[in-house]
């Protein structure tokens, strides 16, 4: 397992969920949700994050279907992942499988107390804690990286 706090991101089409870990990589936690309909602000944001917090890598949630297909969503959150690593370059971004996490983490906060309304505030910062913990253990158990690495292509 590799040494270094990273931070994984939850893309939507209005909200952007973040988390990091400690450095050890043992505990995935929220960091902030960003506004994500004004594209250029949020990789502002995004950059700032990762200024701030000095990951070894990003890890970016990719949204397949059951199947593992990938449709319209997977497609932007592509190119998203593209901006991101042009903008924090050298930081490495990752692309990792995502499926279930959003119902996993409103299962979650519904479990621990927190209303629908409310909910929507934190869902998205739960579903990337959620995938940060899942890129955790499959690095973990295979010893390697997760998911598939994003080139920035300047």
């Amino acid at each position: 397992m590799r040494r270094g706090r990273r931070i994984a991101v939850d893309v939507g089409d209005a909200r952007i969920g973040v988390a990091s870990c400690d450095p050890d990589g043992v505990l995935a936690t929220p960091v902030e949700t960003v506004p994500g309909r004004d594209v250029p602000a949020a990789l502002r944001r995004l950059s700032a994050i990762v200024g701030e917090y000095e990951p070894i890598e990003v890890v970016i949630g990719l949204p397949r279907s059951l199947s593992g297909s990938e449709g319209p969503a997977a497609a932007k959150v592509r190119a998203f992942a593209q901006d991101v690593a042009k903008i924090i370059s050298p930081v490495p971004v990752r692309l990792v499988d995502e499926r279930m996490t959003t119902v996993t983490a409103t299962h979650g906060l519904r479990a621990s107390g927190v209303k629908a309304k409310k909910g929507r505030a934190v869902v998205d910062q739960a579903a990337a804690v959620v995938i940060l913990q899942s890129a955790l253990e499959a690095e973990r158990v295979s010893g390697k990286a997760p998911g598939e690495s994003v080139e920035p292509f300047i």
